[in-house]
């Protein structure tokens, strides 16, 4: 036997195949790549020579077997998802949605919504989680059958917790007698949004080109109506591939927004006169403010009553430097006889703890303040996920948005003032403005100790890069990491903190920063984020969607070596056990090899140093990296530091 036999490939039957393959890809590549896939679904647009006119006019690609589709149906979807207002669409490709991934490129131009490659579904619906709460509004996101929405499912968790809008389209093969046998039986389900349905708003399957137009732009609707949360409109794969019929008949609807809801007028007047009478008010904001004019309205109301706030920080609801601004909650809560919640996601923390491990329930604030409740939580809630935090009762529950009702509620206030109210409230006013004063110099003494040790503070880390960047229109994409920047840096606009993941879920840091960044982009801002080094584990190819896409972000590795909570976490139970917590490093650290985040960036494409460990380089490390993000460029600072 010769050796080509042994080999198990005969030479000439190898160059013959390759020299047919080649002369069929160099006459018409795109119909030769369509048969080495599944020819009875493929759908080639493209038209070469004379020979494949005269057979296009007779529904043939000529002398290939292979219909030619001038018109399927996914650019029909592409029509309608383009009144939709979407920017950018996250994906990462697969075969279930290919067709509508076609005429996105070429049917739509790749523009208004531009596709950006994710290497990891979770990532493409985090960056949509983060380009949302900083475009306010919804981004896209293609997802591949089962398997696509399976990687997703923590990414549109954490958005639902969140109360972020976001826009997702999955592919799906239904009719089983069109399914190529293997993979598309694998990748496809008979109800594809079951798996995610606990944590989506509303999600629908379409039959038909105009009942997908319908819902597209209703799922719209519905996600950008409080409380906003995500959406999900399956493509099958027929209506997608096949050619569009009766053409004529489609329609796409109008795309209605929804005025936020404001609160019922008589409950908020009823809320006015309870806080104007107040001695000791106090507001306790979290996801507020939804946009700028959220944070004006807070002020004024605030302003009005001369009340303490509370920023929870789920968005960024309030001035750090206001002298109403206040941290001191405990202190607030025991003495309040009115407390204002607005948008408050666990009502029942802000008056209660409970230690770990005993499980002690403290009741820490006043046991006859009257509390006021002014959110949609109460109007949207499903029974599994348990989101919504343990019960409370509140005095006065209003269901509203919070930030379209504060209008309403401070001309209530406003109605009720007094000269002698005025007066009251002035030196209310006077007092806690030296609280904040104190507080500041507080956070400031706690920020110094160990400034020069190292592993480097993060109390430095943060201080060192806000001193780089506080000239420049900055935004701190994922604001709930680390304590220091809420404490020290000047917080004055609503895009410069946007709070965390939402369900806290580890790997959204990375892309949700990323999306952030994308928002930022045409909108002159600087992005910069603290980066866990854990959370950058779950999907580092976010840093290639970053290089690729020239996607301007500073990523400050937040680099403690550990998953740090998950380590005193485990000493908390040896101690309890009375064991040796000296090996809780074991399953919890990130050492033995040290992971080098610079070059694993450098790897993708991205700009970046490190790890610095000596605290005076910072400055000048920070400095060198902002050049490179202001010329429109991601980079990355791999600083190993202490916990937060």
């Amino acid at each position: 036997m010769s050796d080509e036999k042994k080999a198990g490939l005969d030479r000439r039957a190898f160059l013959k195949t390759a020299a047919a393959t080649a002369g069929v890809a160099g006459a018409a590549p795109a119909i030769a790549l369509a048969q080495a896939g599944d020819a009875h679904r493929t759908a080639d647009a493209h038209k070469t020579g004379g020979d494949s006119k005269a057979a296009a006019a007779e529904g043939r690609a000529s002398g290939h077997g292979l219909e030619v589709i001038d018109r399927p149906g996914s650019d029909f979807m592409v029509d309608v998802i383009k009144t939709l207002d979407l920017e950018y669409m996250s994906m990462n490709p697969g075969s279930s949605y290919r067709s509508l991934h076609e005429s996105l490129i070429n049917y739509g131009g790749n523009k208004a919504p531009e596709l950006i490659t994710c290497m990891h579904e979770e990532a493409a619906v985090a960056m949509a989680h983060g380009y949302s709460k900083a475009a306010g509004k919804p981004m896209g996101v293609a997802v591949h059958g089962t398997v696509g929405l399976q990687h997703a499912t923590m990414a549109i968790y954490n958005a639902w917790v969140d109360r972020v809008p976001i826009v997702m389209f999955a592919g799906n093969g239904l009719d089983i007698t069109k399914r190529r046998p293997g993979t598309e039986w694998n990748h496809s389900v008979q109800d594809p949004a079951l798996i995610a349905r606990d944590f989506l708003k509303w999600d629908d399957y379409p039959m038909s080109l105009q009942h997908f137009a319908e819902s597209a732009v209703r799922a719209y609707k519905i996600a950008t109506t409080p409380p906003m949360e995500p959406v999900l409109i399956t493509a099958d794969i027929d209506l997608q591939e096949e050619p569009v019929h009766d053409g004529a008949r489609l329609s796409i609807p109008k795309l209605a927004h929804s005025v936020p809801p404001q609160g019922e007028r008589a409950a908020l007047a009823e809320a006015a006169k309870w806080l104007v009478g107040a001695t000791h008010p106090v507001i306790i904001a979290d996801r507020c403010a939804r946009t700028p004019d959220g944070v004006k309205h807070l002020v004024e109301l605030a302003e009005a009553l001369q009340a303490p706030v509370i920023d929870l920080g789920g968005r960024m609801n309030f001035p750090n430097n206001h002298p109403l601004y206040q941290t001191a909650k405990h202190g607030l809560m025991k003495d309040a006889d009115v407390v204002l919640l607005l948008e408050v996601s666990d009502p029942f923390g802000q008056f209660n703890s409970i230690s770990d491990p005993a499980k002690k329930l403290t009741h820490f604030a006043n046991k006859d303040a009257k509390v006021v409740n002014i959110s949609m939580q109460d109007v949207f809630l499903h029974s599994n996920y348990q989101d919504f935090q343990r019960y409370w009762p509140v005095d006065l529950s209003i269901n509203g948005d919070a930030e379209a009702s504060l209008p309403a509620l401070t001309e209530e206030v406003r109605r009720l003032l007094t000269d002698e109210r005025k007066r009251a409230f002035a030196e209310r006013g006077a007092r806690l403005k030296d609280s904040h004063v104190k507080s500041r110099k507080h956070a400031l003494e706690e920020a110094a100790v160990g400034w020069d040790g190292s592993p480097i503070s993060t109390a430095r880390m943060a201080m060192e890069l806000y001193a780089t960047i506080r000239n420049e229109p900055w935004c701190l994409a994922v604001s709930d990491r680390i304590k220091a920047p809420r404490d020290l840096w000047t917080v004055t606009e609503h895009h410069q903190m946007l709070g965390g993941a939402g369900a806290q879920g580890v790997g959204f840091c990375a892309p949700g920063s990323l999306g952030t960044a994308l928002a930022n982009k045409s909108r002159g801002r600087f992005t910069v984020t603290f980066q866990p080094d854990g959370d950058l584990n779950y999907s580092p190819g976010v840093l290639w969607t970053a290089a690729h896409h020239q996607i301007p972000i500073l990523y400050v590795m937040f680099n403690n070596r550990a998953y740090l909570h998950e380590t005193m976490h485990i000493q908390r139970m040896a101690g309890l056990h009375n064991r040796d917590v000296s090996r809780a490093n074991i399953g919890t650290t990130i050492d033995n090899p040290f992971v080098d985040y610079a070059k694993l960036a450098q790897a993708y494409g991205v700009w970046a140093e490190g790890p610095i460990t000596d605290p005076s380089q910072l400055a000048a490390v920070y400095r060198r990296a902002v050049d490179v993000v202001k010329s429109g460029h991601p980079a990355l600072v791999d600083v190993v530091c202490q916990g937060a």
